[in-house]
C-alpha cells in the first residue's frame, strides 16, 4: 500500500491519475529545492509528470533539468506516496502517485526552462521546513535521518 499524505479524499470529486517523478538531489547536508512562483509559490523537490509513453528516468531527469538546470547521476528509488490535490494550472482535481528518487549532483549545465522556477539549495533541515507538502518533508527526513 502507498501511504498517502495531505488532504483527505473529497466525495464527489472526480480525481485523475497523475503519476509523477520527483528528486532529493543533495550534496553534504544540503539539498536543492525549487521554488516555483506561479500559482501556489512554493518550494518542492524537483520533478513533475510522467508524460504519457515516458519512462519514470526519462521524466526524472528531464523534469530536474527543466526546473533546475542539473545533471545529476546515480538516481535511486527511495519510495513512493500519493496525495490528492487541485491542480488549478491544469483544470482539475488529481491523484497524485510520486515517485522518489535520490540523486547526486554533478554540475549546473543548463539555464532553467521552467520561468517561474528558481534553484535554491539549503540545509535539509531548512528544506523540511519550508517544502510544500508533508510526502516530500517525510522522504527528505528518512533520507537524512538514516545518517
Amino acid at each position: 500500500m502507498i501511504p498517502r499524505f495531505d488532504e483527505p479524499i473529497r466525495p464527489g470529486i472526480a480525481y485523475r491519475n497523475r503519476p509523477g517523478v520527483y528528486a532529493l538531489i543533495t550534496r553534504g547536508d544540503g539539498v536543492l529545492v525549487t521554488f516555483q512562483a506561479a500559482v501556489h509559490q512554493e518550494f518542492q523537490l524537483p520533478g513533475g509528470g510522467i508524460d504519457p509513453g515516458e519512462g519514470v528516468l526519462s521524466a526524472l531527469y528531464r523534469e530536474i533539468r527543466e526546473e533546475t538546470g542539473w545533471k545529476v547521476s546515480d538516481p535511486r528509488r527511495v519510495g513512493s506516496f500519493q496525495r490528492y490535490t487541485e491542480m488549478p494550472e491544469y483544470g482539475y482535481w488529481a491523484r497524485k502517485v510520486c515517485h522518489i528518487y535520490h540523486c547526486h549532483p554533478v554540475y549546473a549545465k543548463w539555464p532553467i526552462m521552467e520561468a517561474d522556477h528558481s534553484a535554491v539549495w539549503m540545509h535539509w533541515r531548512e528544506a523540511e521546513a519550508v517544502l510544500a507538502n508533508e510526502g516530500d518533508r517525510y522522504y527528505l527526513r528518512r533520507l537524512f535521518s538514516r545518517g
